[in-house]
């Protein structure tokens, strides 16, 4: 008998293939994301780098000023290069580091204008003779020693402003120095403060690139910014004050008090120093890594650490924080007897000082160029010996206009 069978159940339908998924961009990310993947990156030249690939990356960093705080809590502004000036050159020399190659920062010297090639060598007729005075926020501030004027320039983005020398009144037989401020949130203005100095008194001038005309204050007697000034004035030293966090600071040696002025009222007021050390050096003026006022001397081949610290009253007070000696450290980098010489600090950035290393009895020699930094105590051999180490002025950079979000970059 024939068995009734179901009919066979009809064949499956193979499901079509799904799309491959489409590759992930970077345009695909967000914002948050990316920032927090540049936040990664090495240094501020890998992130310009970085940056400057597309506009999703150039929006995500020029956005955001909290990213940029954040960005230079965690990575120091490198050192690119040193300049220096040397009497029988028209230009001040450059020298970039090179005894660690980094692509990056060797991809920020061919691209910029170290070898300041945009300066004038002719103004009115007369040779400008160029002489460097200051190095800030990745400005250079040079006097022409031959013309009655003076030049500020970004080597990063080539722009130079050629303007007038400040009027001879106020510079006649005092010491001069020149200090340059701008603006993280809109650098394209700035300001130039000449401050003419000595013993017995100081005086401001200020202009601004947008007037480029010098407004001049009123003549300060010494008696009234530091009362307590013994008549004689004998220990007395002109040399250039030091700009932390809009204060420039006056430190002397073997003073009880440093000379301060406000950047924003241009008023003179002073501030005490610390105890005295027996054969410390000269003072300097810096910021530590989290952005405070501190104080380091060098007391033969030892660094010695003040912090402005507030006491149980709530009120601010030197305090020795630190001492490093540098002897052991200075020799296995440098291969040579040190025991005759000495240390002078060129400036303090952002927890990293730096300095050079000069022969005590022929301080016109030679000198190594160093950086130490106060957090893990690790000292740096930055470039092979250099001439005229009294004259060296560090080219820190600073962050690019070009990643901060303003008229100029829309």
């Amino acid at each position: 008998m024939a068995c009734d069978l179901p009919p066979p159940p009809p064949p499956l339908l193979k499901k079509p293939k799904s799309p491959p998924a489409a590759p992930t961009t970077i345009c695909a990310l967000g914002d948050d994301l990316l920032r927090e993947i540049f936040l990664r990156l090495p240094s501020l030249p890998a992130l310009v780098r970085a940056a400057l690939t597309c506009r999703s990356s150039l929006r995500a960093v020029r956005s955001c000023p909290t990213f940029r705080r954040r960005f230079r809590e965690l990575h120091s502004p490198p050192l690119v290069g040193l300049f220096i000036n040397i009497l029988e050159f028209n230009t001040p020399a450059f020298r970039p580091l090179r005894l660690r190659p980094d692509p990056d920062i060797a991809a920020v010297v061919r691209r910029a204008d170290f070898f300041l090639a945009r300066l004038p060598n002719n103004v009115e007729g007369s040779a400008p003779k160029w002489l460097i005075r200051d190095c800030h926020e990745g400005y250079v501030v040079l006097i022409s020693q031959n013309t009655e004027h003076m030049a500020v320039y970004n080597p990063l983005t080539r722009v130079l402003h050629l303007l007038p020398k400040p009027p001879r009144k106020i510079c006649k037989e005092m010491y001069v120095e020149f200090h340059v401020l701008s603006s993280e949130e809109d650098p394209g203005p700035f300001r130039v403060i000449c401050v003419c100095h000595e013993v017995y008194g100081a005086q401001a001038a200020i202009l601004s690139s947008e007037t480029r005309k010098w407004q001049i204050f009123p003549w300060v007697e010494a008696s009234s910014i530091e009362p307590d000034l013994q008549p004689e004035y004998k220990d007395y030293t002109t040399r250039n004050g030091v700009l932390v966090n809009g204060y420039i600071y006056w430190t002397q040696a073997n003073r009880a008090s440093a000379r301060v002025l406000d950047t924003a009222t241009l008023q003179f007021s002073q501030i005490d120093l610390p105890p005295h050390i027996g054969g410390q050096g000269a003072l300097t003026a810096g910021k530590t890594k989290d952005g405070k006022l501190c104080i380091i001397c060098a007391v033969k081949l030892t660094l010695v650490l003040w912090s402005r610290i507030a006491d149980d009253d709530g009120i601010e007070r030197w305090m020795l924080d630190k001492k490093f000696p540098l002897l052991p450290a200075i020799h296995a980098l440098t291969d040579s007897p040190v025991d005759d010489h000495e240390l002078k600090i060129l400036a303090i950035v952002n927890g990293v000082v730096y300095l050079s290393i000069f022969s005590e009895p022929e301080p016109n020699l030679s000198g190594w160029f160093l950086s130490f930094c106060l957090e893990t105590a690790k000292l740096n051999k930055l470039c092979p010996p250099v001439l005229y180490p009294d004259s060296l002025y560090p080219y820190i950079m600073a962050w690019p206009p070009s990643l901060v979000l303003n008229k100029v970059n829309p």
